[in-house]
């Protein structure tokens, strides 16, 4: 397949018009060209280091509740929801997708994807390692008998490391402070000891997974970068020092924007108590994270997407209220969606290079230039491990 003539953003920069050529799932070659279709462009697929497949799908609105829904429909049914998420970001151009508390059914949609069985973007899988009364443990109401697994001591952490590794998970995300959506929470208690996060992150390292951090306060996130995590979701309550160490080491920070500021105004269907704790952390956080910006966090797309707070598509949103919040020029919140988010998790994506996967997105306009012509109603087409999904590519006038 080909794209003749159209103006390249290839993760990085704009590289003017060129001739780009892909087989299967591998980009091919890439020649300058004269320009043919002015008016677009093609840019990688994008990279949401941060998202939750399984929740509800469906055309509702408002939605089931968020709580009890998951707790009331079969995991075989959650699986078709989980499925809808995905192809639904891969339609609307988010072509690799990392979820951060994943389980045998996010598994077995990878592997469909991978496989072929169904067109699919890619996806990675973390495994979620939290204590009893931790922050993952609070998504379920406490009379409820099926709780996720939890892990409570060094060695239970270790334990439960290994499980997830049998399991086939790519890494492990791991709680440090409180949350917002969980029952019950405060976003300042302390989630595990240090010698817990360090029996995580040592075992998942020596097992050569990924260790991404969910820290909303200022205690949480120290502790994840002290024990070396590998990425810090959220980092809400940064303080200077901590954007300086991050910086310094060029941590990933996810800081998923849309969704903290969506609970806070009760955009949508919320609890009282969420809504209370995301008017508390938003109310401080756009000063904190601009600062780290400034200091240079190397800050990643990551949206926490769900279905029901963010939607699958809303990614690109997200990207252009990177840009308000962060202070981030057009191409540094570009490269923090496609190249810098690809190298965070370790995807072989993100760019448009000879031997790379392809994943391409068309569209109208510079988005390079003008953040705002990223947007869902701009996308012309959409490749996704080499195949058209979505749209259909220009052809060229003679």
């Amino acid at each position: 397949m080909r794209l003749d003539g159209i103006l390249l953003w290839d993760g990085t920069e704009a590289r003017g018009p060129v001739d780009l050529t892909w087989e299967p799932d591998r980009i091919g070659e890439i020649r300058p060209a004269e320009v043919r279709h002015d008016d677009l462009c093609v840019i990688p697929g994008l990279v949401d280091t941060h998202v939750h497949l399984v929740g509800y799908a469906g055309p509702l609105r408002p939605p089931p509740d968020f709580a009890t829904w998951p707790l009331v429909t079969t995991r075989d049914e959650q699986v078709l929801h989980g499925l809808a998420h995905a192809q639904r970001a891969m339609r609307n151009g988010v072509t690799t997708l990392r979820d951060l508390a994943g389980d045998e059914a996010q598994i077995a949609l990878r592997r469909a994807f991978d496989a072929g069985v169904l067109p699919g973007p890619r996806v990675q899988v973390h495994g979620v390692v939290g204590m009893t009364a931790g922050h993952n443990d609070l998504f379920v109401p406490p009379a409820f008998p099926q709780r996720k697994p939890t892990a409570d001591g060094p060695d239970d952490c270790r334990k439960l490391v290994r499980t997830w590794a049998r399991a086939g998970m790519d890494g492990i995300k791991l709680t440090t402070s409180g949350g917002v959506l969980s029952i019950g929470d405060k976003n300042a208690w302390r989630n595990y000891t240090r010698e817990e996060i360090r029996a995580v992150v040592d075992e998942a390292h020596a097992l050569g997974m990924l260790v991404a951090s969910h820290a909303h306060s200022e205690d949480g996130i120290r502790v994840a970068a002290e024990e070396g995590v590998d990425s810090i979701e959220h980092g809400t309550l940064m303080s200077r020092d901590l954007a300086e160490t991050l910086a310094a080491r060029r941590t990933p920070v996810a800081p998923t924007l849309l969704i903290n500021e969506a609970i806070a105004t009760g955009r949508v269907p919320v609890t009282p108590e969420a809504m209370a704790k995301a008017a508390e952390l938003v109310a401080r956080r756009d000063v904190l994270l601009a600062e780290a910006a400034r200091l240079g966090v190397r800050f990643v797309l990551g949206t926490d997407a769900n279905g029901h707070h963010v939607q699958f598509g809303d990614q690109l949103a997200e990207v252009v209220r990177m840009t308000e919040v962060l202070g981030m020029d057009a191409e540094a919140a570009l490269r923090a969606a496609t190249s810098d988010a690809a190298d965070a998790i370790g995807a072989p994506v993100g760019r448009i290079a000879p031997g790379l996967g392809a994943d391409l997105v068309v569209l109208r306009g510079r988005p390079w230039e003008r953040i705002q012509d990223l947007a869902t109603e701009n996308i012309v087409a959409v490749v996704s491990r080499g195949r058209l999904v979505a749209g259909a590519l220009p052809t060229v006038r003679s």
